[in-house]
């Protein structure tokens, strides 16, 4: 399998980013109830801060500003989601575990496919991550 950017996609990275009011509470949502590393942050860009989350590394990873003056961010629906392939269940079951004790319980997708297979949370925001237990495509 080529593991290759198009030639007419150059892409050296990719970053999901999305705006928050609550740039602490996805900080310790997403590195310490799921696990993932914090990259790196920043602050006072043009009223902006911020915080990039590795999806293990640089290369593809999530970023979160909050504006100085507000950046509400309401979930556009139940069903935008940020899906995690995870062939080991007993991860899944703890990560699921510590998520629930820091007060995010599993919620019920909209769409019943990810039932089936997976664990669906929100973040703080209401924002959805699926924990699918398969291998992916």
């Amino acid at each position: 399998m080529d593991k290759q950017w198009p030639n007419e996609l150059p892409v050296v990275q990719v970053r999901v980013a999305r705006p928050t009011d609550q740039l602490k509470s996805l900080e310790r949502f997403y590195c310490i109830g799921l696990g993932l590393e914090k990259l790196g942050s920043f602050s006072g860009h043009r009223g902006y801060t911020g915080l990039l989350i590795g999806l293990p590394d640089v290369s593809y990873h999530l970023e979160f500003t909050q504006h100085i003056d507000g950046s509400p961010c309401p979930a556009p629906s139940k069903d935008n989601l940020l899906v995690f392939y995870m062939p080991n269940e007993q991860s899944i079951e703890k990560i699921t575990q510590r998520l629930q004790e820091m007060g995010y319980p599993e919620v019920t997708p909209e769409n019943p496919y990810w039932e089936e297979k997976g664990v669906t949370v929100e973040d703080p925001d209401g924002w959805r991550i699926v924990l699918m237990n398969t291998n992916g495509i």
